[in-house]
């Protein structure tokens, strides 16, 4: 397993087609997609699908979400990465910070950490000048992660008729 990223608990790689299984299992679940839409996915190809659009921005952008695996026990436990999203803002395109993971890991510091990852990876590795994120206004934890890493609120939007928050961070290094 190559490391793209590394942090005192995680290693965040490429997510490859054999993570379909732990792809359904994350995206199945309803409580994952709580704040998501409300649509989990129902079947493998869906899943699939899911891993191919990835490996699609790896092969347009060179950027994408990236797996989490446990140091210690080596298990998959979510995503998170950057990705050039395009669909959420119509109105411009951006670097987007996400993360999701497998709710028996919720809790343990894990997304703040491959979150606060990624951003250091966008800054120092790809030298992207600013990393945006959004949130569904209600969604606490999220936001709360976002705060803490670091990222300043700065308004709401509606997406897919859901108030979201709008958070981004420039890099201090340009």
């Amino acid at each position: 397993m190559k490391a793209l990223i590394e942090t005192k608990q995680l290693i965040l790689r490429r997510i490859t087609k054999n993570d379909v299984q732990d792809f359904f299992e994350l995206d199945s679940n309803p409580k994952v997609h709580q704040f998501l839409g409300n649509q989990p996915v129902t079947s493998i190809a869906e899943s699939e699908q899911i891993i191919l659009n990835i490996l699609e921005q790896y092969e347009r952008y060179g950027i994408g979400r990236l797996a989490i695996i446990k140091k210690d026990s080596k298990e998959f436990i979510g995503w998170s990465g950057l990705k050039f999203e395009q669909n959420v803002r119509k109105d411009f395109s951006y670097y987007d910070l996400g993360y999701r993971l497998k709710e028996q890991f919720w809790g343990n510091g894990y997304a703040t950490e491959a979150a606060e990852a990624s951003i250091n990876y966008g800054f120092h590795e790809l030298n992207l000048t600013e990393i945006c994120a959004a949130a569904d206004v209600n969604h606490a934890s999220s936001n709360h992660i976002l705060k803490k890493i670091g990222m300043t609120a700065s308004g709401t939007f509606i997406y897919d008729k859901t108030p979201c928050n709008w958070y981004t961070i420039k890099n201090p290094y340009n």
